[in-house]
């Protein structure tokens, strides 16, 4: 099937455009084509380990020229999420370094005592202890809320994968008998909706593409965008039969969308 051109692209980032370390066929040269053509661009990412400057800082290093006002990530929809429904918020998070920094720089309080806990935060951590799962627990028993950055299962590198929020989500639900309530990664609407207003062009005329049915697709398609589904990741062909959002577009590189 021909893939047309599209007023803006949104590109998940592993899986997508790399893998570790790698740049992914096909990435350099459609990235500079669509360039060219003067096409709006933007790159979105689950993964809460780094951020968005740290993004920005490997996209250049992979040779890929980006502005930072280009990068979202989950980290980042958390913080803009926090700073308009519960500003001053004390949090646990049971994350790493780089979402912790961004959390504490815009100001919210982070705590282990129990009850003066408003938000378990559970995201990509691969710190996560014992000790750790305790906090969440009496934190959540005294009433604090379970939030989380992602619901990735894994992240892909490169031989394999990395347990990823999803595994961080299920244990603290496990041993509280409670469900996560709000998740800002894809494919959540907060999402979509903040990488809309970045990329300032309408859903229909956008194409989201990214290496994972449950995530780049869902949150794509429940956006109204098309999507376009590459084979360089997490999902497969043979995934298409159970997924419940179908891509518009299938390819096996990027180099097919040049």
């Amino acid at each position: 099937m021909s893939i047309p051109r599209f007023d803006g692209y949104i590109f998940d980032l592993d899986g997508t455009i790399y893998l570790g370390d790698q740049i992914l066929p096909g990435a350099t040269e459609l990235l500079t084509t669509l360039r060219r053509e003067g096409r709006r661009i933007a790159f979105l990412s689950n993964n809460p380990t780094r951020t968005r400057e740290q993004y920005s800082l490997k996209l250049h290093r992979l040779g890929i020229e980006v502005a930072l006002d280009e990068v979202i990530n989950s980290s980042y929809v958390l913080v803009q999420w926090l700073l308009a429904h519960a500003p001053g918020a004390t949090l646990f998070v049971c994350g790493e370094a780089p979402l912790i920094g961004e959390l504490e720089a815009a100001g919210f309080r982070l705590s282990e005592q129990a009850g003066s806990i408003d938000f378990v935060v559970a995201s990509f951590d691969r710190t996560f202890t014992y000790h750790k799962l305790q906090v969440a627990f009496d934190a959540i028993r005294a009433g604090a809320r379970l939030i989380a950055t992602n619901p990735d299962r894994f992240c892909p590198v490169p031989g394999g994968g990395e347990p990823d929020a999803a595994a961080i989500i299920a244990a603290i639900e496990a041993c509280t008998a409670t469900q996560c309530e709000l998740n800002v990664g894809k494919p959540s609407p907060i999402m979509a909706r903040t990488i809309g207003e970045l990329i300032q062009v309408p859903p229909e005329r956008c194409l989201m593409v990214g290496d994972r049915l449950m995530t780049d697709i869902a949150m794509g398609a429940a956006a109204g965008m098309a999507t376009l589904l590459v084979l360089t990741g997490d999902s497969s062909r043979a995934d298409l039969a159970t997924a419940p959002a179908q891509p518009t577009y299938i390819a096996e590189t990027l180099l097919e969308l040049i």
